[in-house]
């Protein structure tokens, strides 16, 4: 019988742990209530275990309360509605204060008892007051989040240069680090309109294969070596790593594209012509 529960509190959200020994027969993609830091909240089944994975020890979770029944489902329903009128009133009370904030997104716990509210800012703010008016108009205690713009796009979603809705509003729990030797490695493009995405970061895809471009690359040779091949000797000029072959420029100007097998051996590296 599964005693441990991973659960999500939105289709995207990280995984979070609860003891679910309590609860007989648990499955996946059944919803249940749970006791957070911001009180009761339905959430989702995402996965469920007959052992504590990772490190975690069992004294350290907190019991999953029971199965979210039809009505806790329509209270969850109505919170959602609740939030887009929250957040225009949100959005009064901030232009009223004229803060540099561009508010994202508000979410309601389960009971209403607490909203949080997303928000972007180019700086620090102090918004101690403004929390403190909302409060009183909300009539709840109100949290404001400062979030980057990474965790802007996967709050708001949206379609990313592939066609395709984007993968941190679809399915990556966490972001992975990025970086521009990623895209050097796979030879694209370094223009910043082609490698970055719709938050204006690194496109989050790049890291995708960068494991398999960095192994392919160590069995082929470098630009402008020079290699012996069974076709004769020449220079690499272009690499394909999808592929796994490299072309060879041959010294009576042939061109050739080979594999690792078909190098015999990979003499070192032309060098560069001086400018006179």
């Amino acid at each position: 019988m599964p005693s441990i529960a991973g659960v999500r509190f939105r289709d995207t959200g990280k995984v979070y742990y609860f003891d679910a020994s309590g609860i007989d027969g648990l499955e996946k993609g059944e919803y249940v209530v749970v006791d957070t830091t911001r009180g009761k909240e339905v959430c989702r089944v995402a996965r469920v275990h007959e052992q504590i994975p990772g490190d975690m020890k069992k004294e350290a979770l907190k019991p999953v309360q029971r199965r979210a029944e039809p009505l806790d489902l329509v209270q969850m329903e109505r919170n959602r509605m609740r939030e887009e009128d929250a957040l225009a009133r949100c959005q009064e009370k901030l232009e009223e204060y004229g803060l540099p904030i561009k508010l994202l997104k508000a979410e309601y716990n389960f009971d209403g008892s607490h909203l949080l509210v997303h928000f972007t800012s180019e700086k620090r703010v102090d918004f101690r007051e403004l929390v403190q008016d909302l409060r009183r108009t909300l009539k709840t205690k109100v949290e404001l989040r400062q979030v980057g713009v990474r965790d802007e796009a996967k709050l708001m979603g949206g379609v990313g240069r592939c066609g395709r809705v984007l993968c941190c509003s679809s399915f990556m729990q966490d972001f992975s680090p990025v970086s521009i030797r990623m895209a050097k490695r796979q030879d694209i493009s370094l223009n910043p309109s082609e490698i970055s995405g719709v938050c204006g970061r690194l496109l989050c895809c790049l890291a995708y294969e960068d494991e398999y471009y960095q192994e392919a690359k160590k069995k082929l040779p470098q630009l402008r070596e020079i290699v012996r091949t069974t076709h004769g000797s020449g220079e690499v000029r272009a690499i394909n790593a999808l592929k796994l072959t490299v072309t060879v420029e041959l010294k009576n100007e042939v061109t050739v594209e080979v594999s690792p097998d078909e190098i015999l051996e990979v003499t070192g590296k032309k060098a560069k012509r001086r400018r006179s």
